[in-house]
């Protein structure tokens, strides 16, 4: 199956280009505080976990698990192996988190030992890590209210060194109760010399039930695959009926295994086979002043049918009927008025757009995209031809200046290095194990991941210039993988100002986005909405642009926050001590 690059495609209706701001509201935030009973062991990285991965995937953990499942519910792991689940039904009279499973108390001897993980897989299954080394598959029957008995366990195993859960999910396959885990450990590699001896790895465990043979309770490994990588994922999650896997990362991850037995890889000396490459949907050429691009249409594609919209900073081209041909955000501006679009004899469309600024060479045509083909002029081969040869000499210390001392490699800014890879999102079949889709994200920070639908994938949350927006996988829609669902304004820009931020999330209904700094302080910011109120900007004499609001929430605790988490209504902190629970929507401080 061969690759494809895929390019996010942004929901203009979903931007906001009259946004101007944030404004500090100064509207009580109601907080409740629960003081628990043990405190929730904060697991340090010892000696042997030195590397920025370990630091990544476990010191920056969050303790804190919200139950997307059911309203206003999360769950931790305190310092005696409790798995405590606590649930809100009303503020002013919150009660006790409640023991639902314990682990042995075993697991604490282990020195290497990371922090307990939880993922909460159905309404009625959960997988836990123990932080140890051990997997725990745990019937849960129904949670988020205080009838419900203890959690039993019907799965469990000892696979060796510590991992954190990422992700599961449960579905039935072959009339099986079937359920999908992704266990993440950094290791020693021995092969690895030249970095830092460690490398990373996702194990995606297949689980299933015997019940066709009478065995209702007996759960067993049908499958293993092991993915490796040099990098902690950013983003990684099974889709729901099992049959793919996402990562984000900033270097690439390949299948290496399969229950145990290593894949073939290319014989010593002989190149790896390469993905057969899709040919370009467009190719273009530039002059100082001008850009030409050749599109491929469908066969047939009538004059009347075609679709062409550029504006000063993005363009569109496509078919009506048909998926969009060339879409997304110019590398720099052009003049509207002078770009012209002319269908040709051969089923091609020849663009002709002007650049707003002479001079400067464009490195791509739309940003991100990986669709088209760059095509030089012979004029613009021969400058490069010529600035190569004087680039390049068969002496290595070659000074062709005497006067001026050669670069000292430690004289370079960080700016000027070039990144050996670049950060990207991979869609994996589970079957063939081959990617499908690749996103590069070279130009989109990675913010957060959220659950807004349990029976969906986390959404994940990307910068896109300023403004933060959500994309919802939808792995059944392989033209259309990832939906932009959400669009948090300016949230790029102002997650990148705070400097002690450790967490960030967002309502699942996705009214309100938040950041949680190490210590005391929580920021809401809500979107624009009916009842806020207009503006008006008397240096400019004129209505000032869309302004939403700002909040900060202070918790009184001296302890670092361990967990964060929102649902629709509520944020929730994590200390060792204190359960913070912040009404953040309320008929007082939320006027949509």
């Amino acid at each position: 199956m061969a690759t494809s690059n895929y390019t996010l495609k942004v929901n203009r209706d979903l931007l906001d280009p009259n946004f101007e701001s944030y404004r500090l509201s100064l509207d009580p935030i109601p907080t409740y505080n629960v003081e628990l009973d043990a405190a929730v062991e904060e697991v340090t990285l010892k000696d042997c976990q030195y590397t920025l991965e370990h630091v990544r995937a476990f010191a920056m953990y969050n303790y804190l698990h919200v139950d997307a499942w059911y309203d206003d519910s999360v769950l931790f792991v305190d310092c005696k192996g409790r798995v405590l689940s606590f649930t809100v039904t009303l503020d002013t009279a919150l009660s006790k988190p409640r023991e639902v499973f314990r682990l042995p108390a075993e697991a604490e001897r282990r020195e290497d030992r990371v922090c307990p993980s939880l993922s909460l897989t159905s309404p009625t299954w959960a997988a836990l890590s123990d932080g140890a080394g051990r997997l725990y598959l745990l019937r849960t029957s129904k949670r988020g209210d205080a009838v419900h008995g203890k959690w039993e366990p019907l799965f469990t195993e000892d696979s060796g060194g510590p991992f954190v859960v990422l992700h599961s999910v449960a579905h039935v396959r072959g009339g099986a109760h079937t359920l999908e885990v992704l266990l993440l450990r950094v290791v020693k590699d021995p092969q690895e010399t030249a970095g830092s001896g460690y490398s990373v790895t996702l194990e995606w465990i297949t689980v299933a039930n015997a019940a066709g043979q009478g065995l209702e309770k007996n759960y067993e490994v049908k499958t293993r695959r092991l993915l490796r990588g040099k990098s902690v994922p950013h983003y990684a999650a099974v889709t729901p009926q099992g049959d793919g896997l996402m990562v984000a990362s900033e270097k690439p991850f390949a299948f290496t295994h399969v229950d145990g037995r290593p894949l073939e890889q290319p014989a010593a000396g002989e190149p790896p086979a390469e993905a057969d490459e899709p040919d370009p949907v467009y190719s273009w050429q530039q002059t100082s002043d001008d850009i030409t691009a050749d599109v491929r249409l469908p066969e047939g594609a009538a004059e009347d049918a075609i679709r062409f919209r550029v504006t000063a900073d993005t363009i569109s081209v496509g078919v009506r009927g048909s998926a969009s041909l060339l879409e997304g955000r110019l590398y720099a501006s052009v003049d509207p008025e002078a770009c012209t679009w002319n269908l040709r004899e051969d089923n091609r469309l020849e663009l002709n757009l002007q650049k707003r600024t002479e001079g400067p060479v464009w490195p791509e045509l739309v940003t991100g995209d990986r669709r088209g083909r760059h095509v030089m002029s012979e004029e613009q081969a021969a400058v490069v031809r010529d600035r190569l040869t004087q680039l390049s000499s068969e002496d290595a210390h070659a000074q062709p200046d005497p006067d001026k001392p050669a670069c000292d490699a430690q004289e370079l800014e960080d700016c000027d290095g070039y990144p050996e890879e670049t950060s990207s999102l991979v869609h994996f079949d589970g079957e063939s194990l081959k990617t499908t889709q690749v996103v590069n994200l070279a130009a989109h920070q990675y913010l957060f991941s959220v659950s807004a639908d349990p029976a969906q994938m986390p959404c994940l949350c990307l910068r896109h210039d300023v403004d933060a927006l959500l994309w919802q996988p939808r792995p059944d829609r392989p033209a259309d993988m990832w939906e932009h669902v959400a669009t948090f304004n300016a949230l790029g820009y102002v997650q990148a100002s705070k400097r002690d931020k450790k967490f960030s999330t967002c309502a699942p209904n996705f009214s309100y986005a938040s950041l949680c700094e190490c210590l005391r302080r929580a920021f809401i910011y809500r979107q624009p909405s009916a009842g806020d109120g207009a503006l008006f900007n008397r240096k400019r004499g004129r209505p000032a642009g869309r302004v939403a609001r700002q909040q900060v929430a202070g918790l009184d605790s001296d302890k670092a926050v361990l967990g964060f988490g929102a649902s629709d209504e509520r944020l929730f902190a994590l200390t060792s001590r204190n359960l913070f629970v912040l009404k953040v929507n309320n008929d007082n401080n939320n006027h949509g």
